[in-house]
């Protein structure tokens, strides 16, 4: 049984957070650091950015998890740390200060950036600084905040579940707005649990869930220098630790992460940049998941169908397009496809043509915050969902001037 519940980063025993403000960024006023730290030592898993130029930070924290042992994270906002002067030295740098607080080793710190590619981090205010933040077991919101960048809204959540007899649960916070695109996009994600299972073992399960859910999402077709997504495991709840992938236990830890990744996932789409919806496309009837994974993701990455998400307009055809150039194999006159909402659902096209609909009712459809595209297939019985959001005018405002 997976129940929700609140405390984000920090829900699990025995995990603090906070944020402090360091100046990285003199024009912003906000907190840019955080910490997330663990009472005892963890196991530890990440996925990173498939992108070939990789931030200071990942190069860092690849060498520092390379054990799957990690105790705390910290990360800033307000500088990528990509690309830039003295990276890895600043990285390392950034990494030193977090242990020098917590008083652990350097090689037990998770380093993570975020923010504006190809300039020097302020490295020297974060060592300045860091002193001032409070650490507590209710600081995920603090945290969650700071990771923050063309973010709207924080991005947390939080579910209790059962393992070997015990109760477990499982938190993560993540940030993610623009530069988002299958194989992860400009997002941070943090998750920790005090469920005790296997290092080789959460890196295996962690690499699935990332590819149900993160990478199943697409804001503007670009894919980030610093995406980075963490576990940390600190074992706390008392069960013996997860190692059989086959096992009730497995299961029920991976349904949580799986969980934790696809809500974390469905905020960042739905906070796009400059975004006013959140779109849901499920592909079903497919011959197998690959084609029903390729042809999702095409549809949702289409700039042309978010266009037209943006306008309400129940352009169909575009839908058709963005699967025919997908690369996937299907029968095109095979294809039906549907809107829905909590307004209600319209059926627009069948076997691959139109349908007489009511233009007014898929208007009310698609004016509505959440919309989902059905695209039915019959040609086997993989289904897959993914993720996206409307292209709108502010997208262009937002990044038209980001660096400046």
């Amino acid at each position: 049984m997976l129940n929700h519940i609140s405390g984000g980063v920090t829900a699990a025993q025995g995990f603090r957070a906070g944020a402090v403000r360091c100046g990285i960024k003199a024009s912003s006023q906000k907190d840019d650091t955080a910490v997330i730290v663990s009472d005892v030592p963890c196991t530890a898993a990440a996925v990173y950015t498939t992108n070939r130029v990789k931030a200071a930070p990942i190069l860092v924290t690849r060498e520092h998890l390379a054990d799957h042992t990690a105790r705390a994270v910290i990360v800033n906002s307000g500088n990528a740390n990509a690309c830039a002067p003295e990276g890895p030295e600043n990285a390392r740098r950034e990494a030193a200060a977090c242990a020098a607080l917590l008083g652990i080793a350097e090689t037990d710190v998770v380093v993570c950036s975020t923010g504006v590619i190809g300039q020097r981090i302020n490295i020297e205010c974060i060592e300045e600084n860091l002193h001032n933040i409070v650490l507590t077991a209710d600081g995920s919101d603090a945290a969650a905040n700071a990771i923050m960048t063309t973010d709207t809204v924080p991005k947390t959540v939080a579910v209790e579940f059962t393992v070997g007899g015990k109760t477990c649960r499982m938190g993560g916070i993540c940030k993610g707005s623009g530069m988002i695109h299958p194989n992860m996009g400009t997002m941070l994600c943090f998750i920790t649990t005090d469920c005790a299972v296997d290092g080789e073992l959460l890196q295996s399960l962690l690499l699935a869930a990332v590819k149900k859910s993160f990478n199943r999402v697409s804001v503007d077709g670009d894919t980030s220098t610093n995406d980075t997504c963490c576990v940390l495991a600190n074992g706390m709840a008392g069960n013996a630790p997860v190692a059989d992938p086959a096992s009730a236990d497995c299961a029920a830890f991976t349904e949580a992460l799986e969980a934790v990744c696809v809500a974390l996932a469905r905020k960042i789409a739905g906070d796009g940049e400059g975004a006013t919806k959140l779109i849901t496309c499920t592909v079903s009837g497919a011959s197998d998941e690959q084609t029903a994974e390729g042809l999702a993701k095409a549809v949702c990455a289409s700039s042309l169908v978010k266009a037209a998400m943006f306008g309400a307009d129940a352009n169909w055809g575009r839908i058709l397009c963005a699967m025919g150039y997908s690369g996937e194999t299907f029968d095109p006159e095979g294809v039906d496809v549907a809107f829905s909402s909590a307004a209600g659902s319209v059926a627009v096209c069948a076997k691959g043509r139109a349908l007489n609909f009511d233009e007014d009712i898929a208007k009310k459809v698609l004016l509505e915050p959440e919309v989902t595209i059905e695209v039915t297939l019959y040609e086997g019985e993989a289904s897959v969902t993914a993720w996206g959001c409307d292209l709108t005018y502010d997208y262009v405002r937002i990044n038209g001037d980001y660096r400046t």
